[in-house]
């Protein structure tokens, strides 16, 4: 009879397929099984070089192809994290990453197809940055292309790098081009190495033609259905990089500081204490703000004071957001010292003083109303410069009071950032994303309520995210290496540009530079000339196109019949310190885009900690890399590691967990060659007859329940628990009990062997998705094909391998007799081949009945020659030996 490796017996429909006459698929299916005929048990099993091995034979056969003729429902997708290729793969990638993994091996087995396709994340200031510092270079729009510049040797010296070169903005892009193709190949070697069933084919990275296009489709129809704005507003702005960026983007870090103490002056000559850690805003001062419900400044309230130094009348004004308890209880408000300073000018709709310049100095002219006398020892200076300047001149006229006090206190930048932020008037291009829009916000809180949340508490900060948003997602920075905006505009008869009209570009034609390509109807000499146009210089913010991975790896409007089979996806795995950036921004896409999720579940990682329980991070010296650990100790031992830490808890790092790891595939292999040394190979469908091979059975197809509700529940930490706890007490105490009968012939050898073979088959799968490299191995030892695209075990492949149901408790019986006997051989300092002439076996006479139903493999087990019964003498089974 025909059968099927795995389940056995073929149904009807699946004998007529495989019996169907041989053409060209037929002949494929052939020479693959042929390149994966069964290896033989080899004389010394090692874990070494299977990685190479098997990951070479993984892409030859195409293993984890995607079958894309597959209808949706057989269809499982992945939205992977294409990882950022300016830095290093570190243990939290390799963490993360081999969750995900463990998802598609599982999926892949449950008879689904996965689409498991793998970016690159390339563009943006983290590949400028490492351009820059590698190569000694910094972008000049100024400077024309020049096709024979050739960059230096990498990487540079610290003289390079703080004295770059300037080169061409199309220069430059192209070596970040060349640069991040070189990471990219290192990374992944990496995650091969690592073992990542990924379909290879399926590669994309975000500043690929593919991924510009789809972002640009995507921006040019938020735009269309005015989704997509721009607009002239107070900016969080990077002096380092010398861009704006988004609210997402910002974390406070600790930084030291000081309170000056300022005296302004009220009607009548009044004294009004002002306390302020920014001196050097006074300039661009344009009010005061108290609390509505402050008695010591109501009287105040709709007067004005002059400024200390430049002398300018500013209102006082109340405003909820003033802390009484916060310095004097009343605050200076300058465009722009924080955040609250915009909402303040904002919602008083107060006057405009810019003094800070994009470059991070003051500008060299005062803001209107400002006397250029004081401010011009002001002009050009750095920030603190001028706060050491204008703490002089308040001094000198007797406007500071007492001494500064020293503070530390938290200072918002950029997350990739090293100088303080700071908040310049600029034109911008934002997007939509409920922050200005209370019934788009609760569309959002809606999709997140929608949404599958793994560990269910992240749906929390999700919510937190949303509800907290102050305004809309800015989009545009003002770099180069990104997918550009893809706008132009009219110049007018001035060179002015039209804001408010911008042209754009047919789809069809994306993806398109506007720097570098003219509009329709317009010439590229019409380039800044009056009358002419201007291409918009910024590009895109990075998560702008990130937010877009379902629609670019799933062929959104390139390739329909894909799209339909992969989207919306079934999984999108995280970090949860991304939530408020990438998993967010790709609900708005999707939601603005199709009216959907894009995905129907999220599990979100937790962080890898050192073994003190801290964060790992390279300003703290305590990041492990993870190559030197695959080498060393094998990737599965690695892989182990990672599978013991559940979604969305922290791990610490601990290099003993990774020997356990490597201690687990190495019994995994000796057990199985020592099993199918036994003859197992040969047994796999024989009857399973004997009561303690049906007891371990029975235990075993509780394993696979578990095992497989856990996974279900994207729980691959329990499902390998318990898989590891059973494959332990198999080796120990099954094996053990039964290896002399194996060694046997007759139906209880033959029995022993079944059990053998169905449970090593059993684990070879269960272990499949956390260790895919040697139990890839084994499989190949005896059975066909790959233990990757064999069938996910079940309790009724488990059941069906016995002649009647076993209990488990009989297995534990003589599991728990069998270390009572070798306790006693210890204790005496015998070897465990010590010979047994009698032992007695005293308990409740119902316990003792069962253990008769294996005390011929007790007695082989134990090497004991007599072994007597004595029923009623203890409450509990005890094993005295007598040597």
């Amino acid at each position: 009879m025909l059968s099927h490796p795995a389940t056995g017996p073929l149904s009807p429909e699946r004998r007529k397929a495989v019996e169907r006459p041989a053409g060209p698929a037929y002949h494929r299916q052939m020479t693959d099984t042929t390149r994966t005929a069964r290896a033989g048990i080899p004389e010394r099993p090692s874990l070494d070089g299977l990685e190479e091995t098997w990951a070479r034979r993984w892409q030859s056969d195409g293993t984890y192809a995607f079958d894309r003729t597959k209808e949706r429902a057989d269809v499982y997708s992945i939205d992977t994290p294409p990882p950022t290729v300016s830095g290093e793969l570190h243990m939290g990638h390799v963490f993360s990453y081999t969750h995900t993994d463990t998802v598609a091996r599982f999926q892949r087995m449950r008879g689904r197809t996965v689409f498991y396709p793998m970016g690159w994340d390339d563009n943006g200031l983290p590949t400028e940055r490492r351009v820059q510092n590698v190569y000694g270079v910094r972008p000049d729009p100024a400077l024309p292309y020049d096709r024979d510049w050739r960059p230096p040797a990498a990487p540079v010296g610290d003289d390079a790098r703080k004295n770059p070169t300037a080169i061409s903005r199309r220069n430059f892009i192209e070596l970040c081009e060349t640069l991040t193709v070189q990471d990219e190949k290192v990374f992944e070697a990496l995650w091969r190495r690592l073992g990542l069933s990924v379909d290879w084919s399926l590669t994309y990275t975000t500043i690929g033609r593919a991924a510009r296009a789809a972002s640009q489709r995507a921006f040019l129809r938020n735009l269309a259905r005015g989704e997509a704005y721009q607009a002239e507003a107070p900016t969080l702005w990077d002096v380092g990089f010398g861009t704006a960026v988004a609210q997402a983007e910002l974390e406070d870090r600790d930084r030291p500081g000081a309170y000056h103490r300022l005296r302004f002056t009220g009607p009548g000559g009044r004294e009004v204490l002002i306390d302020t850690t920014r001196p050097e805003l006074l300039p661009a001062c344009v009010a005061l703000v108290c609390h509505p419900e402050d008695e010591r400044y109501a009287d105040l309230v709709g007067a004005s004071v002059r400024t200390p130094v430049f002398g300018v009348e500013v209102p006082v004004r109340a405003h909820p957001l003033a802390d009484p308890a916060k310095g004097t209880g009343i605050a200076m408000v300058c465009t722009f010292g924080d955040l609250t300073d915009v909402t303040w000018w904002r919602e008083l709709r107060l006057d405009t003083r810019v003094v800070i310049g994009r470059d991070g100095r003051l500008l060299p002219e005062p803001p209107a109303g400002v006397p250029a006398g004081p401010y011009a020892a002001l002009a050009g200076q750095t920030v603190n410069g001028a706060r050491r300047t204008l703490v002089e001149l308040l001094g000198d006229a007797g406007a500071l009071v007492g001494e500064p006090r020293p503070i530390t206190h938290p200072v918002k930048f950029y997350e990739r950032g090293d100088r303080p932020l700071e908040i310049v008037s600029t034109r911008q291009w934002y997007l939509r994303n409920g922050g200005r829009d209370a019934d788009l916000r609760e569309e959002l809180l809606a999709r997140g309520r929608e949404l599958r949340w793994v560990p269910e508490h992240m749906r929390h900060r999700y919510e937190h995210w949303v509800g907290g948003l102050t305004g809309d997602w800015l989009v545009s920075r003002q770099r180069f290496f990104g997918v550009p905006v893809p706008v132009w505009y009219r110049l007018d008869d001035a060179g002015e540009p039209d804001w408010a009209h911008p042209l754009t570009p047919d789809e069809a034609t994306l993806p398109i530079d506007p720097t570098s390509e003219p509009p329709p109807g317009y010439r590229e000499a019409q380039r800044g000339v009056p009358g002419g146009f201007t291409g918009d210089p910024d590009v895109l913010d990075t998560w702008a196109t990130s937010s877009l991975t379902p629609q670019i790896v799933g062929g959104w409007e390139t390739d329909p019949d894909l799209h339909r089979r992969v989207f919306p996806m079934d999984l999108r795995p995280q970090g949860h310190d991304i939530i408020r950036t990438w998993l967010f921004a790709t609900v708005v896409r999707s939601h603005l885009e199709h009216g959907v999720l894009p995905w129907r579940t999220a599990v979100l990682s937790g962080w890898i900690l050192d073994p003190d329980r801290k964060k790992m991070s390279k300003s703290k010296g305590n990041v492990v890399t993870p190559m030197g650990l695959l080498e060393q100790h094998g990737s599965d031992a690695v892989r182990y590691w990672a599978a013991n830490g559940k979604p969305g808890t922290d791990l610490a790092f601990d290099p003993a967990q990774v020997k356990v790891g490597r201690r687990l595939a190495t019994k995994l292999l000796n057990a199985s060659r020592f099993a199918l040394g036994l003859g197992a190979a040969d047994a796999l469908r024989a009857p399973v007859t004997a009561p303690l091979d049906s007891a371990m059975l029975a235990e075993l197809s509780g394993v696979v329940a578990t095992a497989t509700a856990a996974f279900d529940g994207y729980d691959h930490t329990a499902a390998l628990m318990a898989t590891e706890a059973f494959f332990w007490r198999f080796c120990d105490d099954y094996i053990e009990l039964v290896k002399e009968r194996a060694y046997g012939s007759g139906p209880a050898a033959d029995s022993a062997r079944a059990a053998l073979a169905t449970a090593l088959s059993v684990q070879l799968r269960l272990f499949a998705p956390v260790l895919p490299f040697v139990t890839e191995e084994v499989w190949s030892w005896w059975r066909y094909g790959s233990v990757h695209r064999s069938t996910w075990p079940t309790t009724y492949e488990v059941g069906r391998a016995m002649a009647a149901p076993g209990d488990p408790e009989l297995l534990r019986l003589a599991a728990d007799a069998l270390g009572q006997v070798r306790r006693a051989k210890s204790e005496r300092k015998l070897s465990m081949k010590a010979d047994v002439p009698l032992a007695e076996a005293l308990g409740p006479a119902a316990l003792l009945e069962q253990l008769t139903t294996v005390a011929d493999d007790l007695r082989a087990a134990g090497r004991i020659a007599k072994l007597d019964l004595l029923p009623d003498r203890t409450g509990e089974l005890v094993i005295a030996c007598a040597f």
